[in-house]
Formats: C-alpha cells, sequence, structure tokens
C-alpha cells in the first residue's frame, strides 16, 4: 500500500525496527506508524502472538533473519543485519524506530528516525551497565563492547536525513551524544479506547520487565504497606539482559504483588478502567505511554520526579510527582488512596487528549514532507 500523504504523490513507506518481542511502548508506536502509513515494518526477530495480542494483525511485518539470542550478539547481530540490507529500490521512504535499525540508513534515503533514546548502555546509562555485570571479566568485555559499538553508532547515525525526538527529554540526549538538534513529537495513544471504570482495590504497574524500570523499588514500598495490593503488567524478550532481573523479582515478590506477565490488550483496558491508579518508577524515562494511558482512562498516576514523566504528569491534578524512594512512593500511595481517584478522572482525561493519535500522525506526515522537501 501506498501513502499519499505529500502533495498527493503516493509514496511507498518502509519503517525499520529492532526486533519484536515483548510488547512495549516502541512496538506500539512503530505499528500504530505503519498502520497510518499502510506501511510495511522491516525487523529481525518476530513474536508473531505478541502481534496477534496487540490487535495489529494488519499490519505487514517483514523479517529480515533472526539474531543471535544472547546478548550483546543479540544487538551486534541485529546491527549487522540492518547494515548489510538494501531495499532502497523497493520503497520510495524509510523511518527509524529503534536503537539498532538505523545502520540500514546509509542504503535507505531519504529517511527519518523517530528517535526513542540514543542507546543508553553507550550513553547516560553506561557507568551503571558495567558496574551491574557479575565479575570482572564480564565488566571488561561490556566495557570494550561499549566503547567500540558506541563508535560505529555515531557513524551511522549520520546517515540520518532528520530526527525526531519523542520528548524533550530525548532531544537533550541526542545533543548530548551525537551534537546534532532534533524535531519534538510526543509517542500517541489511543485516548479512545480507554474508559473509566471505578476506583478498584489495586494498584497497577505496566512496564518491561527490565533493571531501568526499578520494580524492585515498587516491591520494596508495597512490602511495606501490606493493605495495598500491586498488579504489574509486562515481560521481558528471552536472551536480553533482563533475564536475571526478572529472575530475582520473581524470588522476592511481596505478598501483595502480583506479577501477571504480558496480558491482551483489552485486558490492559480493563485493568486500567479499574484500578486505583498506574506507579510509575523508571529510571530517566525517555517519556512513557503509560502514564498517558492510565490518565486517559481517568486514573491518576504516581510516578517518579524524572525523565518523560514531567512532560506528561502534572503534580497534584493528574496524580504525584515523587522522588524514586520508598518513603516517598507510599506517602502518595496512601494520600491518593484516601483521596479515592474520583478527584483526578477529569483532570486526567482531558490531560491524555493532548497526546493523540491523529496529532502524532498528522506531525509525523509534516516531517516527512519537510524531508522530501528539502531533498
Amino acid at each position: 500500500m501506498k501513502w499519499s500523504g505529500v502533495k498527493g504523490i503516493a509514496l511507498k513507506v518502509a519503517i525499520f525496527y529492532d526486533f519484536i518481542g515483548a510488547i512495549g511502548g516502541g512496538e506500539r508506536v512503530a505499528l500504530t506508524l505503519a498502520r497510518a502509513l499502510g506501511a510495511d515494518i522491516i525487523t529481525t526477530d518476530v513474536d508473531s502472538e505478541s502481534v496477534k495480542r496487540l490487535g495489529f494483525e494488519d499490519v505487514a511485518i517483514i523479517s529480515l533473519g533472526k539474531t543471535i539470542a544472547f546478548p550483546p550478539l543479540k544487538q551486534i547481530s541485529a546491527s549487522a543485519i540492518f547494515r548489510r540490507c538494501d531495499l532502497s529500490d523497493d520503497y520510495d521512504f524509510f523511518i527509524f524506530a529503534g536503537n539498532w535499525c538505523h545502520y540500514a540508513a546509509r542504503r535507505h534515503k531519504p529517511n527519518l528516525w523517530y528517535c526513542y533514546s540514543p542507546v543508553r548502555a553507550f550513553y547516560d546509562l553506561r557507568g551503571s551497565v558495567i558496574s551491574r555485570q557479575p565479575n570482572p571479566a564480564l565488566r571488561a568485555l561490556a566495557a570494550l563492547w561499549i566503547s567500540l559499538h558506541m563508535r560505529f553508532d555515531r557513524r551511522s547515525v549520520k546517515s540520518i536525513d532528520r530526527i525526531v525526538a519523542i520528548s524533550s527529554n530525548v532531544q537533550r540526549r541526542i545533543m548530548e551524544a551525537y551534537g546534532r538538534s532534533s524535531s519534538l513529537v510526543y509517542p500517541p495513544v489511543d485516548v479512545n479506547k480507554f474508559k473509566f471504570g471505578e476506583c478498584g482495590d489495586f494498584w497497577l504497574s505496566v512496564n518491561r520487565i527490565y533493571p531501568e524500570k526499578r520494580i524492585d523499588l515498587q516491591f520494596q514500598a508495597f512490602r511495606d504497606m501490606p493493605e495495598e495490593r500491586l498488579l504489574v503488567v509486562g515481560g521481558y524478550s528471552k536472551g536480553d539482559h533482563a533475564s536475571r532481573y526478572y529472575k530475582h523479582l520473581v524470588e522476592t515478590i511481596p505478598d501483595n504483588v502480583e506479577m501477571l506477565g504480558e496480558v491482551s490488550e483489552e485486558e490492559l483496558i480493563d485493568l486500567y478502567a479499574q484500578c486505583k491508579g498506574l506507579i510509575c518508577t523508571a529510571m530517566d524515562e525517555d517519556f512513557g505511554l503509560t502514564p498517558v494511558e492510565a490518565m486517559a482512562s481517568g486514573k491518576p498516576v504516581i510516578a517518579v520526579n524524572e525523565g518523560g514523566f514531567l512532560e506528561s504528569v502534572v503534580d497534584g491534578v493528574t496524580g504525584r510527582l515523587v522522588e524514586a524512594r520508598s518513603d516517598s512512593i507510599i506517602e502518595a500511595v496512601l494520600e491518593v488512596s484516601e483521596e479515592g481517584c474520583l478527584p483526578y478522572k477529569e483532570a486526567c482525561i482531558e490531560r491524555a487528549r493532548g497526546f493523540s493519535e491523529d496529532t502524532f500522525i498528522r506531525l509525523i506526515e509534516d516531517e516527512i514532507a519537510d524531508v522530501i522537501d528539502k531533498g
């Protein structure tokens, strides 16, 4: 299918995405954009069940081949697959969404990169990634990989015609990592599919099960609030860096916390509708779609006072912004539980409308048109 968004000229668009495993915000955005533009997704590994669970069976997904299962070989092999591929004759415009797929940019122009973030392991989280390796040999290998691959990363980004960031927070990281300016287009949420049900008897946490999400901090807080309940939704891709972290969480889960794994789109919408509110503890989050989803459901968000949460949550109006400490989370949870979610309902729904799919698609179409005009 071709997209006719630039001066009525039909364009066939390809969207490169790293790999589709555990579904998170990045996959949702890429699939949403592909559907809107009639574009093909070009990727490596594909978990078809996750795509089906999300309701995107209608999007054409083309796999270039499987990656090696274990990090960092997974990321290295993905980079190599994208660098080798050549689909330049098959499409008229190329969008990159992810950390490794932009290695295809050299052969695929005109293009833009919808940047969720520069690879955090290479830049702002470099020290923590190296330090959490279990022994000196692995720490040395991690440091070597990061040093070498960071050079390739910066070289590849030079082939990008335009960078569009998902948040002001990511715009800052792009400038620090690459010395390049970027446009800002917030990622989309289909706000109309979310609904308010009731102020239920549980709190909700929705995220990939990654160390950067600091779910252990949520466990710590709820362990000290036995009268409150927390349901955690999300999974992780096999072979990624989260395996040890997931195992640790399962072994230390409090009695009042339940890990649900990945759930269907319908189940997630229902959980948002029935919860007291959402808990977000990700470290310097790029932007974060889940607070917008919760607010679209009329539910307050308790989020750490950092990163992209500062661009979506209005403190005291649509929830609470707290310090990344269990006592600060506990204080906010108890306050909001006492108030109930109803005082936040209307403000949350109104705030979420500012991040609609229609606004996102219109702004991305404008960016594509501008790249082509300046071609």
